[in-house]
C-alpha cells in the first residue's frame, strides 16, 4: 500500500491510467519481440549465429542472460519513460513490458517443451514449428502473430535451405 501511495495510485484516475500504461507496455513488447526476432536474431551478427544454434537445437536450453535483458529493458524502457514522464509512468509501462517478456519466455519454452491440450498454445506451437522447420522464413512473433500479419511475414518468404 505504501508503494501505491508513493506512486500516487490512490485515485481512480491514477489506477486507470496506470492500467492503460501496463497494457501499452504489453503491446509494445509484442512489437519489440517481432522486430528483435526478425531483424536482430535473423539478421545481425553475432546474434544471428547464436540464434541459428537455437534453430539447430530447439530443445536445448539456450537463452539470453537475464542481466543482459534486464539491462536493456532498464535502459530502453524504464529510463526513457522516467525522463519523458514520471516514476509512475515508468513503473507501469515497464511492468507491462516485463509481463510481455515473461509471457514470451513461457510461451517460447512451452512451444519447444510442453505437451498441451490448449487450442491457443497448440496454435502457437504450430506457428513456431513452421518458423523453425518450414522452408519459408517468417512467422517471427512467438506470443502473437499480429505483427507478422501487419508486416506480411505470416505466410513467410522463400528462404535458403538450412
Amino acid at each position: 500500500m505504501a508503494l501505491a501511495t508513493d506512486l500516487g495510485l490512490h485515485t481512480r484516475g491514477a489506477w486507470s491510467s496506470s492500467f492503460a500504461l501496463v497494457l501499452l507496455g504489453i503491446l509494445s513488447w509484442t512489437l519489440v519481440e517481432y522486430l528483435v526476432h526478425r531483424h536482430v536474431l535473423h539478421g545481425l551478427q553475432p546474434f544471428k549465429r547464436w540464434h541459428e544454434a537455437h534453430h539447430q537445437r530447439p530443445q536445448a536450453l539456450l537463452c539470453t542472460p537475464t542481466i543482459f535483458s534486464a539491462s536493456l529493458i532498464l535502459a530502453l524502457v524504464f529510463v526513457p519513460a522516467v525522463l519523458l514522464g514520471s516514476e509512475r509512468t515508468a513503473c507501469a509501462l515497464t511492468t507491462g513490458f516485463l509481463l510481455g517478456y515473461l509471457a514470451y519466455g513461457v510461451v517460447h519454452h512451452a512451444t519447444h517443451h510442453w505437451r498441451t491440450d490448449s487450442a491457443w498454445l497448440l496454435e502457437r506451437k504450430r506457428w513456431h514449428a513452421l518458423h523453425h522447420h518450414g522452408r519459408l522464413s517468417g512467422r517471427y512473433g512467438v506470443t502473437s502473430g499480429f505483427w507478422d500479419l501487419v508486416f506480411g511475414t505470416s505466410q513467410g518468404q522463400r528462404s535458403a535451405p538450412r
